[in-house]
């Protein structure tokens, strides 16, 4: 067996597959460090839908999106909206949250009301109720000669609800030495306020068990 020094063409033959393999191996460390790991990015931009590696018991972005996109969806099919002569008037209430996560209510019904006049605004009509304050002092300004308009109101424009849409939150929980484990049923409602018929209803349930360390805000 020779034990000759390498020549300089193996010496750069050597360098390079050194280099080659050096590239490759960061490139695979790259690969694996993904968004689900704690050892990525600081920070990472994930969609809505996707469950990073910071994940807990409550309800999350992707709950959000799965639920909302199934109201929709539900909503457009009822009897009442999709054999509705003209396009009926839709009010939100807010919901009553009665599980132990605290979560911003409003931004189910926002989702839903956004998906719905997305994909089906020459069906339905939602009122902006939760303004009255700011489109009644505009109003009273246009009466009053302030500002300009006042001429076209002729009598209360303002439209009433023909559905008011609704829901409740309802949550078991758990706990136990292994961890924890909750179960929420995210109901909703399509309320005719005549007649307090509720003309539609869906629901959507999820239960999470894990050691629940995240703290909801």
């Amino acid at each position: 067996m020779s034990f000759l020094p390498y020549s300089p063409v193996q010496r750069r033959g050597m360098k390079h597959i050194t280099k080659l393999f050096i590239g490759t191996a960061l490139w695979v460390a790259v690969g694996c460090t993904n968004i689900n790991s704690t050892h990525g990015p600081s920070v990472t931009e994930l969609r809505p839908g996707e469950r990073g590696f910071v994940a807990g018991l409550g309800i999350e972005s992707q709950d959000l999106v799965t639920i909302s996109e199934k109201m929709a969806r539900g909503i457009l099919g009822a009897e009442p909206i999709a054999n509705a002569e003209g396009k009926p008037v839709i009010v939100l209430e807010p919901i009553n949250n009665d599980t132990r996560f605290p979560i911003d209510k409003d931004i189910f019904l926002m989702l839903i009301r956004d998906k719905l006049l997305e994909h089906a605004a020459n069906k339905i009509t939602f009122v902006a109720r939760e303004h009255m304050d700011k489109l009644e002092k505009e109003r009273d300004l246009k009466l009053s000669g302030q500002v300009t308009g006042g001429e076209k109101i002729t009598g209360n424009k303002f439209k009433g609800a023909d559905f008011i849409l609704t829901g409740t939150f309802k949550g078991i929980s758990g706990r136990g030495n292994a961890g924890a484990s909750d179960y929420v049923l995210y109901s909703f409602q399509l309320i005719d306020p005549d007649t307090s018929e509720i003309v539609w209803g869906g629901n959507h349930q999820i239960k999470k068990q894990g050691k629940d360390d995240v703290t909801y805000r």
